[in-house]
């Protein structure tokens, strides 16, 4: 029993070591040593969980503080996505497992804990910045069930640039050369060769948007036969630092 839990302890931080190069954060953070007493690993913010599929059977989560909850609300683009930041996360410490993550499932971290700590043997990391704890990579198996109490005491730290948390989120940017709007009966009588016409002239620039939003123009230039697009305007009020 003793060598099982130690070889599931080095997968874990294997693990938390994968998701900690693609976890949004605003410093450098520490692979702390694994542990597997529920209590000690509530922290305030959120939770995405997700079922594993492959080599590694069970769940996975990774929790985060409460100021990358808020960094994410409150983003200059808008509100952001906390499964859509996490999930490359989750993606990267499920390849260390061998195994596949599905979609996550966002909860608060006491009710992941709890469920995880009822389904299975846990077992989570601590991902820290000095001493205090800023994210768990938490893995569930379902071998003999080991019930921890769960308990949120954490020690909090100044706040940080909510932009430095949100510099590693993955954005998709789009470039759009214009649109135009047409019938049914126009669309079923395109073929090969067909011009539909946008609502653009010839020359004009592109729109470049974020998550659908609007934040500034270019001209479509040729970058070693791919294309691409150099900004000629910044819309007012954008946050370029952002993309």
């Amino acid at each position: 029993m003793t060598s099982t839990h130690t070889d599931s302890s080095a997968a874990v931080r294997a693990a938390a070591e994968a998701a900690l190069t693609v976890l949004p954060a605003s410093e450098a953070l520490t692979v702390g040593a694994p542990v597997a007493d529920a209590t000690t690993l509530a922290l305030p913010g959120a939770a995405v969980c997700a079922d594993l599929t492959g080599q590694t059977h069970g769940t996975l989560a990774v929790l985060v503080n409460q100021e990358l909850v808020e960094a994410l609300k409150s983003s200059p683009l808008g509100e952001l996505d906390l499964g859509a930041a996490v999930a490359p996360a989750l993606e990267a410490a499920a390849k260390v497992l061998g195994s596949v993550a599905g979609p996550g499932r966002q909860t608060t971290p006491e009710a992941a804990l709890a469920s995880m700590a009822e389904s299975g043997v846990l077992v989570g990391v601590p991902l820290t910045a000095g001493a205090a704890m800023q994210a768990v990579v938490v893995l569930s198996t379902p071998q003999a069930s080991a019930p921890a109490p769960r308990q949120a005491a954490q020690p909090t730290r100044s706040a940080a640039s909510a932009m430095d948390l949100l510099s590693g989120v993955e954005m998709e940017v789009t470039v759009e050369l214009g649109r135009t709007r047409m019938t049914v009966r126009e669309l079923l009588s395109l073929g090969s060769g067909s011009v539909i016409e946008l609502d653009r002239a010839a020359g004009a620039p592109a729109d470049v948007l974020v998550n659908g939003r609007l934040i500034a123009r270019g001209e479509i230039v040729v970058i070693d036969e791919n294309f691409g697009i150099r900004i000629t305007e910044i819309l007012a009020g954008a946050a370029v630092d952002a993309i």
